[in-house]
């Protein structure tokens, strides 16, 4: 009995993925669906609280008043724990249990309590390895900084799970002393520790770790070791390290590298050195992420001479989600005409496009887009379109005995925007705000 209510935990949280519902039938989630609710038959309450809260539906009172567990069994509150459950739960830490030892540090660890720090430290130092990858993980949670020397000692654990766990640990302490053993980690035989290693210089954000970072997103065999590299330059740099970023992104064989790095030259305030890499990725990279990426930098850098490449990819790119940060890309411009292809865009069969171009248009303000605009809000339906649309309308010049006649629209919304038109546009909100895709973290 006691071993099923732990798998009830087990399994939710191995099934527990947010992007189930839109992927293929997969055959082992089937057993696991089926694995999990044997293993709910007659399990306890608490369990079955805790593994319905991880499956992310809400609790609170966001979730529904009344479930099938009927009364909730009162939560765990861990700062209302005694010496004696504090004890109780490290001592679960030794047990061969995983479940257990993976339910127990989480609880424990999160107690801000000076025999918690000491139990970890000790089970650090452990001879069981599965415990000292446990310690390790607890140390994580509770980021205590009398543990910066043990885990520091512990990047050298002859496990590559304690290695991994002792780094991603010291990066959430975030104390530089451990900068020195981090990097070398960089070179670390398991591909997981240097993955978790360039994630950790990231957070610790020291620049003595560049030159590190740079090689491992240059030599590194793993593509996962090079995009994380790529995503901590960007938090530790000065900016000297665009060009490394612009070579990966130009010759890298993976994907999720180039996109990371197209990601980081928009973060990067370089001036110009970086813009040919990202224009050439923009215009040509054959993975959409990556050319959303590359359009998302081009408009975060605001320079002009990126407009003819964004009205380009405006008209003629083959992804929606490119076409759609293009033309957020030219609203961020400070243009003073508008691309034809960025015009033509308001009418798009799609409204998203609709709406950004319009926004777009209402940002550089070219009188030019007048006739469109006239004839797109005489035929969209979409409130927040047309909305859009008469906003363009007034920052475009659109004159006032035109915005008069929408003051008798059935429209709220509308009539206020036509009252401010009439009135002056500087007091317009600046609606609707458009944002991008590319959110590549690692």
């Amino acid at each position: 009995m006691n071993l099923c209510a732990l798998n009830v935990v087990l399994l939710v949280l191995l099934m527990t993925d947010g992007n189930a519902a839109t992927s293929a039938p997969d055959p082992n989630l089937t057993r696991e669906i089926r694995a999990l609710i044997e293993s709910a038959r007659g399990a306890p309450t608490v369990l079955c609280e805790y593994a319905a809260r991880s499956l992310q539906n809400g609790w609170g009172w966001t979730d529904a008043p009344a479930s099938p567990l009927g009364t909730r069994s009162r939560r765990i509150h861990k700062r209302q724990m005694s010496a004696a459950d504090i004890q109780f739960l490290l001592g679960s830490l030794d047990t061969p249990d995983p479940c257990v030892r993976e339910l127990a540090v989480r609880l424990v660890a999160s107690v801000d309590r000076e025999e918690v720090t000491t139990g970890l430290i000790q089970r650090l130092a452990s001879s069981d390895s599965a415990i000292r990858v446990v310690a390790a993980l607890g140390l994580g949670i509770s980021q205590p900084e009398k543990a910066v020397d043990p885990l520091i000692r512990a990047t050298g654990d002859a496990s590559s799970s304690v290695r991994a766990n002792a780094v991603w640990a010291l990066g959430r302490i975030g104390d530089r002393r451990a900068t020195a053993s981090v990097t070398r980690c960089l070179d670390d035989k398991s591909a997981l520790v240097r993955r978790t290693a360039a994630g950790a210089l990231g957070h610790l954000e020291a620049t003595s770790a560049l030159p590190g970072l740079v090689r491992a997103l240059q030599i590194d065999r793993e593509p996962q070791v090079r995009r994380v590299a790529a995503w901590a330059i960007v938090q530790v740099d000065d900016h000297g390290s665009a060009p490394d970023l612009a070579v990966a992104l130009k010759k890298d064989s993976d994907a999720e590298v180039r996109e990371m790095c197209a990601w980081g030259l928009g973060n990067l305030d370089d001036g110009s050195s970086s813009m040919a890499a990202l224009i050439a990725a923009a215009k040509s990279d054959a993975d959409e992420d990556v050319r959303e990426a590359a359009t998302w930098s081009l408009g975060e850098h605001g320079e002009a001479s990126a407009a003819a490449v964004l009205g380009e990819l405006v008209a003629h790119d083959a992804s929606d989600e490119v076409r759609r940060t293009a033309a957020w890309g030219l609203g961020q411009l400070g243009l003073d005409s508008a691309p034809k292809g960025l015009i033509d865009a308001i009418a798009s069969p799609d409204a998203e496009m609709r709406l950004t171009a319009a926004w777009a248009l209402s940002e550089i303000g070219d009188p030019a887009a007048l006739p469109a605009l006239r004839t797109a809000l005489s035929k969209e339906k979409n409130d927040r379109v047309r909305k859009a649309i008469l906003r363009a309308l007034v920052h475009s010049g659109e004159r006032a005995e035109r915005m008069s006649e929408l003051l008798e629209s059935k429209d709220p919304e509308v009539r206020k925007i036509a009252v401010q038109a009439v009135a002056g546009k500087d007091g317009m909100d600046p609606w609707p705000w458009p944002q991008p895709r590319p959110r590549p973290f690692p």
